[in-house]
């Protein structure tokens, strides 16, 4: 792997590569931008294969990272981190500590938080070692309702491109999840008048919607043929490819999940069927709301009024895939391009030192 060329190639700015050995810590963090501002991306905490799989993955997320900040119009660049490692290990306090040590050393360059395998009791052993954490404990609080907001706005926006309305009334949604995010996105969607059909893997879980919300349960399998108006993935990603995409009865994708389609060639896919895609990172964006809301000391409310934005952000979206010609998915990278550029563009002015 040539590092430099991979970086050069992905765009990214920084590559730290981090090791401690007495707490058996091996970290990446990749800052892909800082145009808009810190990088700001999770850590997350994977046993991967190799090291090279860590950094392609550190690198790519990190990307993404990037993108969904920008489109969600927050003052943030893009970061991610990775540990390597059992992340179902219980001693974490140092491992996670080391950590902090290392994100405090990109002196606020780089700003971490919770995702997979991590929780916000190690972001609060980082914060031990660093005060550039978000996503603490007894802070911000859960942000699933944040998110399916900006998910339920992203929705009502998909009907009013593809019907002309954004009333929901009486339109069939399949919700593939009912974990927290697809309960709250449930529950809006049925005080919204929706009829909703769910699954998920936790047979709990889906009993709780259909006892509260009057939805049909079906199999796992089951959800991605079903008749319906919209489909909501707010589970796993990769959910949009090969064996999914022909199964699908519905007119518009736009869930919870992150990376739904398996490649980028499924959107091509989506739109040749003329289906309607609302870009995942766009329709999720509440979630990193909620972590920018925190960093910023916004109330509960400002953070559901940010993520009511969501609704404008997904009607510019497919307003540039329809004047470019081009799926959807690669219309929300421009939509975010033109934003790191605009910000990016702009006149330094100086002096900047000593006030740096």
């Amino acid at each position: 792997m040539k590092l430099f060329d991979t970086i050069a190639d992905m765009g990214h700015e920084q590559l730290v590569l981090c090791q401690d050995s007495a707490s058996g810590y091996r970290g990446i963090i990749a800052v892909h931008s800082t145009v808009l501002g810190p990088a700001l991306g999770g850590t997350r905490f994977w046993n991967y294969a190799s090291d090279e799989e860590a950094i392609v993955d550190a690198l790519r997320l990190a990307r993404g990272m990037t993108y969904k900040n920008a489109v969600a119009g927050l003052n943030l660049g893009g970061g991610k981190s990775v540990i390597i490692g059992d992340n179902k290990t219980l001693d974490r306090e140092m491992i996670f500590r080391a950590h902090g040590r290392f994100v405090e050393s990109l002196g606020g360059r780089y700003i971490t938080a919770e995702d997979v395998g991590t929780s916000t009791a190690d972001m609060d052993y980082v914060h031990m070692e660093t005060d550039y954490v978000s996503g603490l404990a007894g802070r911000s609080g859960d942000p699933s309702p944040v998110t399916a907001h900006g998910v339920f706005r992203a929705i009502q926006a998909s009907a009013k491109e593809r019907w002309g309305s954004d009333d929901l009334n009486n339109k069939v949604i399949a919700i593939q999840g009912c974990g927290h995010v697809g309960y709250y996105l449930a529950k809006e969607l049925h005080e919204a008048g929706a009829k909703l059909i769910v699954t998920d893997i936790d047979a709990e879980r889906v009993k709780r919607v259909v006892n509260e919300f009057g939805a049909r349960p079906v199999g796992t399998d089951e959800i991605y043929g079903v008749q319906a108006d919209i489909f909501a993935p707010c589970a796993l990603g990769a959910i949009i490819n090969d064996k999914t995409i022909p199964q699908l009865k519905v007119e518009i994708v736009a869930g919870a999940a992150n990376n739904v389609l398996l490649e980028e060639r499924h959107g091509d896919e989506l739109e040749k069927r003329n289906i309607m895609y609302a870009p995942d990172y766009v329709a999720n964006a509440g979630g990193v709301i909620n972590v920018y809301g925190e960093l910023a000391g916004w109330t509960s409310a400002r953070s559901f009024r940010k993520a009511d934005e969501i609704y404008d952000t997904i009607l510019k979206v497919f307003a540039i895939a329809k004047s470019e010609k081009i799926p959807t998915y690669l219309a929300a990278d421009r939509l975010a391009e033109q934003r790191i550029h605009a910000v990016g563009s702009m006149v330094r002015t100086w002096p900047q030192w000593p006030n740096k």
